[in-house]
């Protein structure tokens, strides 16, 4: 009787093990579609692959079988040739470091003009008071509106394609930082005050390091937004850089020229992306640890 209530109480045991194990196996599967919540990594990189693996996919069934005709979207394999082409033959290398230099250029004066702007307006009320209702008039003016005044006012040379990324990187950059440092929690300002902060010290030592983190996602989004102005930029009267071959190669019917010149633009943008997120976390690591 001893042996066999102990067989059934250890039956019972592992019973109960299994269904704990298949309860947690499902909460696991349910979190994963509970907004935030995280996933491992190796899925994460996993449904990744297979996004990128997907549209290459029906890219490939809608070119290899003929359903698109080739002059409008070409094979995948076209597109790696245009591209073998284009730095072999054309010099595209060229054309790429050329876009580069435009799109940082631009970018980089924005940021030293409209990073310390945007700053005293999220500080000070009267400077926001002054500059905003500017700012946030001209930022709902498209940068190509001005591409005429600008080839009036400075000509067709590199400082016109840099102004036109400075534009439409500048005004919005002035009001999303204004808003980031505007944030800052009262209680911290009012606690520094208290402990003898002058204001200065309390723009130094409070507001900064609080809006930091979030000033640098703003710079990381500006720029994505500076590579998205570079063809605006090099697509009137430009003979160099990624945009002007983009225009050139729609005038001879060169599709897939086009194509790779637009994915060329996207992979850079990635890339600077990525590297200014990879520096943010390195700076910051006490705020993305949260």
């Amino acid at each position: 009787m001893e042996k066999a209530a102990k067989n059934e109480e250890i039956v019972n045991q592992s019973v109960l093990i299994s269904h704990q194990k298949s309860k947690n196996r499902t909460k696991s599967g349910k979190k994963w579609l509970q907004p935030q919540a995280s996933i491992p990594h190796r899925l994460y990189v996993g449904i990744s692959i297979a996004s990128v693996v997907l549209l290459l996919a029906v890219w490939s069934l809608l070119t290899f079988t003929g359903m698109v005709d080739p002059l409008f979207l070409p094979t995948p394999v076209d597109i790696v040739h245009s591209g073998i082409t284009l730095f072999t033959d054309y010099g595209f290398i060229n054309d790429i470091g050329i876009t580069i230099y435009r799109v940082l250029a631009g970018f980089l004066i924005a940021v030293v003009i409209g990073l310390p702007l945007g700053i005293l307006m999220g500080t000070f009320k009267v400077v926001e008071a002054f500059f905003e209702p500017i700012i946030s008039a001209i930022r709902y003016m498209p940068a190509s509106a001005f591409i005429p005044l600008f080839i009036l006012w400075i000509g067709v040379g590199e400082l016109e394609k840099i102004t036109i990324i400075f534009v439409g990187s500048f005004f919005s950059l002035v009001l999303m930082v204004a808003v980031e440092v505007g944030n800052v929690r009262r209680e911290l300002l009012e606690a520094a005050y208290t402990l003898g902060r002058t204001r200065i010290g309390v723009l130094r030592s409070v507001i900064l390091p609080a809006s930091l983190p979030g000033i640098m996602e703003i710079l990381r989004l500006i720029l994505g937004w500076a590579w998205s102005y570079i063809i605006v930029a090099e697509l009137v009267a430009s003979a160099s850089g990624i945009g002007s071959l983009i225009l050139e190669s729609q005038r001879m019917l060169k599709t897939g020229n086009i194509i790779f010149g637009i994915v060329t633009i996207g992979v850079l943008g990635l890339l600077s992306d990525l590297i200014l997120k990879v520096c943010i976390r390195k700076a910051f690591p006490w705020h993305y640890g949260r």
